[in-house]
């Protein structure tokens, strides 16, 4: 249906970049936790609730996106992959464009998982946002207050994902060049 019944189970399992993946969900989480804490004024246990769901949840996604993709890749694709995982080098200089570039589709595509998962997880652990605007009276001024207070948690929002995910993402990126050393 969707070629994935050539799909097979690997028979090496890569433990550096698996220990990579852990040490960057460790790494994200307390500073976004923080940005949370500070941007969005929740308080340092919801803070990290949400970080810890949010991380756990987009990397979770990644993942999946990752292993549903790799089989369609072209063969040399495929090669410097696995040569970056294993080797932790790259076979072809050409390939580290491709690198920079599937980076940035990276961080754009994590930054906009983790702000709908943000906001998908405070409308259902608060249903009383939806309850006070229900309740609203037919009066227009009131409805128009509710509405355009929405609007700027919403913009709140986005910046603060935006900064938490660049912070996680600058600290990440250090800790790769200096591993690289």
């Amino acid at each position: 249906m969707l070629g994935l019944e050539n799909l097979t189970t690997p028979k090496i399992l890569p433990l550096g970049a698996v220990l990579f993946g852990f040490l960057f969900l460790l790494t994200a989480i307390p500073i976004e936790a923080y940005v949370l804490n500070q941007r969005l004024k929740f308080d340092k246990k919801t803070s990290t609730f949400y970080a810890i769901s949010i991380n756990l949840l987009s990397s979770t996604i990644g993942w999946v996106i990752f292993f549903l993709l790799e089989p369609v890749l072209p063969i040399n694709l495929k090669s410097e992959l696995i040569s970056y995982i294993f080797f932790n080098t790259f076979r072809s200089e050409a390939s580290q464009g491709v690198l920079i570039f599937t980076a940035f589709t990276i961080f754009f595509f994590t930054f906009f998982m983790k702000f709908f998962l943000l906001r998908f997880l405070i409308l259902s652990l608060k249903e009383d946002l939806i309850n006070i605007y229900t309740k609203t009276p037919d009066n227009s001024r009131l409805k128009w207050r509710v509405t355009s207070i929405a609007r700027l948690q919403n913009t709140n929002l986005v910046t603060s994902i935006l900064i938490a995910n660049s912070l996680s993402y600058s600290v990440i990126t250090i800790i790769i060049f200096l591993s690289r050393k």
